[in-house]
């Protein structure tokens, strides 16, 4: 009798596995003169004879539509002699199987690169940059399956980077698509710089033809910057970072272990060049708080289709802005003229902008689809704003609001703090608007509505009052038909003043 229930327990057992659905998916390069590359998609346990499968319309982090699906090249399926499963192809991005008989399918098709972009997935001669969402087709409503990808890499190459959890040989796997999506990967001769630890975590920069510079330097103050970053949040919520170097490209997206971003070290040249590209760095690795766990409650889980709109760019991408010039001045990389050098520029490219007076910080994030990450790319870029300008700004008058408030024992370090516990760590779930906002009227201790009214509105930024609270102010100059703005520290200004400031930048 035990023999028998052992063996209807392996039965019933062995069906279960059978029924659940599994996804493989293999890459190959098998040419990359031709620009492209090659993906198999075996599906297994298909509960009926019809399935639907689609390609992303976008990337989370780069909030255009972009249209994955165009690049999908000869996709067809892979079949026995006896199968009648056929595919057709109902648009763009779109691709129905029927007929299966079997409860698998394979599907067999190629991606055309053409643009080398941190959005998009490119291979030459030296290396393959494979965007997940540009590669991996999906099945609509089964997105919580956990995919497992085999890397083919070709002979001529040696590196593979990612963010993806390795399992066995060349094969990784995601716990969902959301993960597979938030994982790119990079092939080709890599070059790694020695890998350092926070926190007791392994970080490392790696990437395509990085160039010639002062590595060491370089590594150290990204070591810096990593420890500042981290510092100010209180956690590192992953085992391993990486940050990878795309070579060419433009822009960088980031991700929950890694971050992918453009990177040539022969420009390396000044103390000027360090500070861009640490600032563009410390923003990236920011990112992976601030928008990968602390974020609009939009942003997941993804609608790869359609994309998901919110309001709150202002605090993802506009308030990273403003922690990159604080996380280099604190890491010591930036001084003090190059802290205010930075937000002189976004308060220059703001007041300058026509657009201000018609959109408002809030709008510029909803409609960044429309209009573009820098207001441009609409139909009338004069009524259109940046949240990546805008953003950095009201971020420094919010962070003066709160320490003026709290006679500098509470910040925007705080508000940043309490959301990253409050929402991420114990409701595993993103904020909404007024969340936010009374967040940071609780750390303040006092009600924000002027700040608050910058954000949703076109009023006015009231400069000389916040930026009085840190003894700073707005000096101006003319340079043809545009007004230049430049952020100075005032004389004499008082003990008050100046512990607010210094508890901004560090000192």
């Amino acid at each position: 009798m035990k023999r028998f229930f052992l063996l209807f327990t392996i039965l019933i057992n062995s069906l279960y596995t059978f029924s659940q659905k599994s996804i493989h998916y293999s890459i190959s390069v098998p040419s990359p003169k031709t620009n492209s590359y090659e993906v198999i998609m075996i599906i297994k346990g298909i509960e009926s004879d019809a399935i639907t499968l689609k390609m992303p319309q976008w990337h989370p982090g780069y909030y255009q539509i972009m249209s994955y699906g165009k690049d999908v090249k000869n996709l067809n399926l892979v079949s026995g002699k006896r199968s009648t499963a056929q595919v057709e192809q109902a648009n763009f991005n779109t691709w129905n199987v029927t007929g299966i008989t079997s409860g698998q399918i394979t599907v067999k098709y190629q991606i055309q690169t053409h643009r080398e972009f941190v959005a998009n997935s490119y291979v030459d001669k030296n290396r393959a940059y494979i965007i997940p969402e540009n590669t991996f087709l999906y099945i609509p409503g089964k997105l919580n399956i956990s995919p497992t990808v085999e890397i083919g890499l070709p002979e001529i190459w040696s590196s593979i980077a990612t963010g993806l959890q390795k399992t066995t040989g060349k094969t990784y796997q995601a716990e969902d698509y959301d993960i597979l999506y938030d994982s790119p990967i990079l092939l080709g001769n890599l070059e790694s710089l020695p890998a350092f630890e926070v926190g007791g975590k392994k970080h490392q920069f790696i990437g395509y033809n990085i160039g010639e510079f002062d590595k060491e330097l370089f590594n150290s103050r990204l070591q810096n910057v990593v420890q500042t970053a981290s510092d100010l949040i209180g956690d590192i919520p992953y085992e391993e970072y990486t940050f990878i170097g795309i070579g060419a490209g433009r822009g960088g997206i980031e991700h929950l272990n890694n971050t992918t971003v453009s990177f040539d070290g022969n420009q390396l040249k000044t103390e000027k060049d360090y500070n861009r590209v640490l600032n563009f760095l410390a923003h990236e690795y920011y990112h992976h708080y601030n928008v990968k766990r602390i974020r609009p409650f939009e942003l997941g889980p993804f609608d790869y289709e359609n994309g998901n709109r919110t309001h709150m760019l202002w605090v993802s991408e506009g308030l990273s802005v403003y922690y990159e010039y604080i996380i280099t001045k604190r890491a010591g990389i930036a001084d003090d003229e190059m802290f205010l050098s930075n937000l002189s520029h976004d308060i220059t490219e703001l007041e300058n902008n026509p657009g201000k007076n018609y959109q408002s910080l809030a709008e510029s994030s909803f409609y960044t689809w429309r209009d573009g990450p820098m207001g441009t790319s609409g139909s009338d870029p004069e009524k259109a704003i940046s949240y990546y300008i805008k953003g950095p700004v009201v971020g420094l008058l919010l962070d003066l609001a709160i320490r003026n408030a709290t006679e500098n024992k509470k910040s925007l370090d705080d508000v940043m703090r309490l959301a990253y516990f409050r929402f991420y760590k114990e409701k595993n779930r993103g904020f909404t608007d007024a969340e936010f906002n009374s967040l940071c009227e609780e750390v303040a201790g006092t009600a924000l509505t002027e700040i608050f009214e910058y954000v949703y509105t076109t009023k006015a930024l009231d400069y000389d009052k916040y930026l009085s609270y840190g003894g700073l102010k707005l000096e101006k100059s003319e340079s043809g038909e545009k007004t230049i703005y430049h952020l100075t520290i005032v004389d004499n200004a008082s003990d008050r003043q100046k512990e607010i400031l210094n508890g901004i930048v560090g000192e």
